[in-house]
């Protein structure tokens, strides 16, 4: 049986007990079922993850003793910035998940014209909320230990405003280009894909003019949210970690 991994917001150091925040622990002791003497590892989001037995488990409080420090680098090489128009739902839940597992550092949820969600400030903030955890269990699920940044949504114009992008790839039926034909960057890339309507004429001229290259992938029309997935696994097969070991 794989050893449970779980994300803690608190600083770990070896040799510490620590008492899990609400969510990790009902997740350990209700879902898994585990008892004292069970190993987990935890991480922190500092780039570590750590050996631990539960000492403690009971309906008021779950403990742990962090007896190791692992060494453990998941984190691609290439920088990915991920930038998204916001879709619904379910579908929006899938991007952030598999971007998450595929390795990208940085998430921009977009607002755009075509967007069919609609956020007011309440919204916004579960919206965001949701979204972590999303991240977080992607991380535990795939051995990442450094949560990728999110950013608050952001209308695309201001988004691409703040940006300077090394390498810039738009996700664009009308792009006339392929990545086999772009340019290795030498940190990182940033990539742009609208919503479910797709981005306006308008907006994917702005996006050019603050320095995305149209791209396509291909003959067929992927949705919003295969599209980031497979120019992600594109990107780091031909420049991140995918030919590793």
């Amino acid at each position: 049986m794989r050893v449970p991994r779980c994300y803690t917001s608190q600083p770990l150091k070896q040799g510490t007990l620590i008492s899990l925040e609400e969510e990790p622990a009902h997740h350990l002791r209700q879902v898994l079922r585990l008892r004292p003497g069970n190993p987990i590892i935890l991480f922190d989001n500092s780039g570590d993850e750590y050996a631990a037995n539960l000492e403690q488990v009971s309906k008021q409080e779950v403990k742990a003793l962090l007896t190791e420090r692992l060494r453990h680098e998941t984190e691609t090489p290439l920088s990915i910035h991920l930038l998204i128009g916001i879709s619904r739902g379910e579908r929006m839940d899938l991007a952030i998940q598999k971007a998450t597992e595929l390795g990208v550092n940085r998430i921009t949820p977009l607002l755009t014209n075509r967007c069919v969600v609609k956020l007011d400030e309440k919204k916004r903030r579960n919206r965001m909320t949701h979204w972590q955890r999303v991240m977080v269990s992607a991380c535990e699920q795939s051995d990442r230990c450094r949560l990728p940044q999110l950013d608050e949504p952001l209308e695309i114009t201001t988004a691409l405003a703040q940006l300077k992008p090394e390498l810039g790839l738009l996700l664009d039926l009308q792009g006339k280009q392929s990545l086999a034909h772009i340019p290795q960057p030498e940190n990182g890339v940033s990539i742009l894909v609208g919503p479910e309507g797709g981005l306006t004429p308008d907006e994917r001229e702005v996006a050019i003019q603050h320095g995305f290259t149209g791209i396509r992938l291909g003959p067929r029309v992927l949705r919003t949210e295969t599209a980031p997935l497979a120019a992600l696994a594109a990107v780091q097969t031909l420049w991140g970690d995918f030919n590793d070991g």
